[in-house]
């Protein structure tokens, strides 16, 4: 492979902090990976993580925004969302019981991806989820 091609491809997108914007994340999501057997799952995970940005940091307050990236390569399907911030902590990945009517989301997404890193800087948060889109050895399907 010649040392500047790749095979990965890269979108991204960024909404205004609206609730209606969860909406055409999933959208954008689904069309970009249309025929994939993984877009049900990725939009799910889009879905909870541009809800997550709008209810919980500043990207839902008014002039707020959030940024979704999507790469795909041969070995994955990468979705990030990067809020604005705001809040004086990093989301994490809680496990509630099912009793509970609040914090069950990132632990959602967590339960469909082979993995998820949050990365917390002073402009906001970035939480990404992997899908591999063949399982190894020890690894679960999506």
């Amino acid at each position: 492979m010649h040392e500047y091609t790749s095979t990965a491809r890269v979108w991204g997108l960024t909404c205004p902090g609206f609730p209606e914007e969860v909406s055409r994340a999933r959208r954008w999501t689904r069309d970009i990976l249309r025929g994939s057997p993984l877009a049900d799952d990725a939009a799910v995970i889009v879905s909870e993580l541009s809800a997550n940005a709008i209810l919980h940091t500043a990207s839902g307050r008014q002039s707020g925004s959030f940024h979704l990236a999507l790469a795909i390569s041969p070995q994955m399907i990468t979705l990030s969302v990067t809020d604005d911030g705001g809040t004086g902590e990093a989301p994490k990945v809680e496990h509630q019981d099912q009793e509970a009517e609040h914090g069950r989301g990132l632990g959602m997404v967590s339960a469909i991806a082979h993995r998820v890193v949050i990365h917390d800087s002073d402009g906001g948060h970035t939480v990404t989820a992997e899908l591999f889109t063949e399982v190894r050895p020890g690894g679960h399907p999506c």
